[in-house]
C-alpha cells in the first residue's frame, strides 16, 4: 500500500532534509491549513448558513463584505493571535495591520491573507478559496507596522491557497517547489496528492475576464486576438477560453495543465485588478515555483517593491512561453 504523506510530515521532511523550514514556520503553516480546514466547513454548509449574506460593511477595497468574508477573516485571525509564530497579520478585509495582542508572545513571522478569494461565487455554488503568504518580520525588536509588511515578493518564506471545490485543496510552497494536498475529511488530514506541479511551457488555454476586452492596452487585445483567431491565424491552432471568476479556482487549473490567468491593468483599472501583497505575490511565488513565470504586463512581480498595503498591479501568469509572448508585444508597444 502506497505510503500517505500529510501535510505534517511533508513540512517536517522540509525542516529537517532540505532546512527550508523552521519549526516556527512549520507551526504557522499548519495552523493556517487548520483554519482553512475551518472555513471550508462553513463554505459547504452553503445557504444552510446565509454565508452568501451581505452583512452591509464596506471593506478597505471598496467591495461589500459577504458573511462568509467576515467569518473567514475572523477564523484566520483567531487562529493565529495566540501561537507564538506571528507578530503581526494583514489581510484584504481589514484596514490595516493586526498586530498580536500584548497577552500572547510575538514570533518573527509576518502572515498576509485574502480570506475569501472569489466570494461572489458563493450565490451561485461556484469555488471559493483562501491566499496567503509568510514574510520574515526584518526587525523583531520592534512592533511591526505597515512598512514591516512592505516587502517584495521574493522575500516570501512560504504562500499558499486553499480551494474549496468539490474537493478541498492545499496548495504550498516553502521555495522548494510547488505541491498539493487533498483534504481527507474521514482523518480530518491533509495529504499530499501533488508532490511536484509542473506547469507545461507551451499552452492553448487562457483565463481572462472577456467583459473588459473595451478597456484593454493594445497589447493584451493582440495576444487574445491571436488566440481566438485559431487555426486560420497566427499562431496556427485552437485556444479554449476558460474564466471562474475566482483566481484560485483559474490558477488552480493551470497549475493542473498549463495556461495563462490575465487580470492586466486597462484603462479602467490603471493600476490593476488584484493586490500586490494578498494576490499576486503569493501566486506569483506558486507559479514560478511550478516553472511557470509571472508578470504585471512587463516587469517580474516577485521583484516590484510595494508601496501601499493595499496596492493593485497588473497580473499575468501561467504557462512560460505564453507569458513571455504577452511580455514581448508590451515591450513592442512600448
Amino acid at each position: 500500500m502506497a505510503r500517505r504523506v500529510t501535510l505534517t510530515q511533508y513540512l517536517l521532511e522540509q525542516q529537517r532534509s532540505h532546512d527550508k523550514v523552521s519549526p516556527g514556520l512549520r507551526l504557522l503553516l499548519e495552523v493556517v491549513a487548520r483554519a482553512c480546514k475551518m472555513i471550508g466547513y462553513h463554505v459547504n454548509k452553503g445557504p444552510l448558513s446565509g454565508i452568501g449574506d451581505v452583512v452591509g460593511n464596506i471593506n478597505v477595497q471598496g467591495e461589500a463584505q459577504k458573511k462568509l468574508d467576515v467569518v473567514a477573516n475572523e477564523v484566520l485571525v483567531e487562529a493565529n493571535e495566540w501561537g507564538g509564530q506571528l507578530a503581526a497579520m494583514v489581510s484584504e478585509e481589514m484596514d490595516g495591520p493586526y498586530i498580536v495582542p500584548d497577552r500572547y508572545p510575538r514570533g518573527e513571522y509576518l502572515l498576509l491573507m485574502d480570506p475569501l478569494d472569489g466570494s461572489s461565487n458563493l450565490d451561485v455554488n461556484g469555488p471559493v478559496g483562501t491566499i496567503f503568504s509568510v514574510l520574515r518580520h526584518q526587525d523583531e525588536g520592534r512592533v511591526p507596522d505597515e512598512n514591516a509588511f512592505l516587502q517584495p515578493g521574493s522575500k516570501q518564506v512560504a504562500a499558499g491557497f486553499a480551494l474549496y471545490g468539490p474537493a478541498t485543496v492545499l496548495v504550498l510552497t516553502v521555495g522548494n517547489g510547488t505541491v498539493g494536498f487533498t483534504l481527507d475529511k474521514e482523518l480530518g488530514s491533509f495529504v499530499l496528492t501533488q508532490p511536484n506541479i509542473r506547469i507545461p511551457e507551451d499552452t492553448s488555454e487562457f483565463a481572462i475576464n472577456a467583459s473588459n476586452a473595451r478597456n484593454w492596452e493594445p497589447p493584451v487585445k493582440r495576444y487574445i486576438d491571436e488566440c481566438l483567431a485559431g487555426k486560420t491565424g497566427p499562431r496556427g491552432r485552437d485556444f479554449n477560453m476558460r474564466w471562474v471568476a475566482s483566481m484560485v479556482a483559474d490558477v488552480y487549473r493551470i497549475l493542473c495543465r498549463g495556461g495563462v490567468f490575465m487580470y492586466p491593468r486597462d484603462a479602467k483599472h490603471k493600476e490593476g485588478r488584484l493586490r500586490l501583497m494578498y494576490e499576486a505575490n503569493p501566486m506569483s511565488f506558486i507559479i514560478e515555483q511550478a516553472g511557470g513565470t509571472a508578470t504585471d504586463g512587463e516587469r517580474r512581480i516577485l521583484d516590484l517593491q510595494p508601496t501601499a498595503l493595499h496596492q493593485r498591479v497588473g497580473v499575468v501568469m501561467g504557462s512560460k512561453n505564453e507569458v513571455e509572448r504577452i511580455a514581448a508585444y508590451h515591450r513592442e508597444a512600448s
